[in-house]
């Protein structure tokens, strides 16, 4: 394939069309095409010619005329609560890895906990013929669920685990996750332990975990003491948290031993507000959070943290879709119900 053999541009738009790589790489046109659709049906070696070939051209395919001719196109919509949080990124990356390998592409929304904005971006993929979907959680509208219900792709729930839901469940219990950070202090000696909310409002699956922890805390006997901070920074929110349960509670008594957060975030706030006011931690309060970000690890102390599937999460999500795709052939009896688990992180903090 020399220089000399690429085809003329048409003088129209200017752009190489499929049927023009076909002619460079020296293959069929349903070849080419298919280099695009089911890339895994087509050898390696055709499959270098052919992006040698778009390479050389600067092809593009049109995917919306792809998709209209298929019904679906070949994107998959995902709607993440915050896509700048650190605790979905390798969600979001190994879903895309493993879609990009068969041929498929991410398209990613933000709802920020909103009900409202999450129905908009489910309403708006739905317009644009997804080959399938993906949400956060399962607390949706009534607007949203039925969406979903009606929405004729492959529909994904994750970062939550709920059998009773139709859709298929890529996830762990936020519930279980609750109780299992309680157990864990309870099992230490601690005694008066708090649960600290999300300052965002709508973070249901934080108060899926509050229920988890308050549950446990019955079970003892104990009363759950649950503080939702009304900063909206995170690392304020901590802040706010903490004075109000262990630097200056309203009475001596009521001053914590350990408390819970809902992310490493408000976890971090919390901890370097402690240090700030010469608070020992976890002399005289345990910390414990939820996401093991980066920065949980270098944190001084080390925070304590529930670490959740995150990477799995992605990719387990992308191969149900594939399977229901019929792009990978079925692994799973029920390849509905994928029940994963969180690790507790042992560090410094409790």
């Amino acid at each position: 394939m020399t220089e000399s053999a690429a085809p003329r541009k048409r003088r129209g738009s200017g752009r190489a069309t499929i049927h023009d790589v076909a002619r460079l790489a020296e293959v069929g046109s349903i070849t080419a095409s298919r280099y695009f659709s089911e890339p895994t049906r087509v050898g390696a070696k055709l499959s270098a010619r052919i992006a040698a070939a778009v390479k050389q051209l600067g092809y593009v395919p049109n995917l919306v005329a792809g998709g209209l001719a298929s019904s679906h196109g070949r994107m998959v919509g995902m709607v993440i609560p915050n896509i700048s949080g650190p605790i979905f990124a390798n969600t979001i990356q190994s879903f895309s890895d493993t879609l990009t390998r068969h041929g498929y592409q991410l398209l990613l929304a933000s709802s920020y906990f909103s009900a409202k904005q999450e129905e908009s971006a489910v309403r708006t993929f739905l317009g644009w013929k997804p080959a399938a979907l993906v949400v956060t959680g399962r607390f949706h509208n009534r607007a949203t669920d039925k969406l979903l219900a009606t929405a004729g792709v492959p529909v994904v729930e994750t970062w939550d685990y709920q059998p009773r839901r139709r859709h298929i469940q890529v996830g762990y219990s936020n519930h279980a996750v609750g109780e299992q950070a309680a157990r864990y202090l309870y099992a230490k000696g601690y005694r008066r332990i708090a649960f600290v909310q999300n300052s965002v409002a709508g973070d249901l699956s934080a108060v899926d975990r509050s229920d988890g922890y308050a549950a446990v805390m019955r079970e003892h006997g104990l009363e759950p003491v649950i503080y939702v901070p009304t900063m909206e920074a995170p690392f304020d929110a901590g802040k706010q948290a903490i004075e109000a349960l262990a630097l200056a509670p309203a009475k001596k008594s009521k001053a914590v031993e350990a408390i819970i957060f809902a992310n490493d975030n408000l976890a971090a706030g919390a901890l370097l507000a402690g240090q700030r006011a010469g608070l020992a931690i976890p002399g005289k309060c345990a910390i414990v959070g939820f996401g093991d970000y980066a920065f949980s690890s270098l944190l001084l102390p080390s925070l304590t943290t529930i670490r959740p599937p995150a990477r799995e999460i992605g990719e387990i999500a992308a191969l149900r879709i594939l399977e229901q795709l019929g792009v990978l052939p079925a692994s799973h009896a029920d390849s509905r119900l994928n029940l994963l688990a969180c690790e507790l992180i042992e560090r410094e903090s409790a």
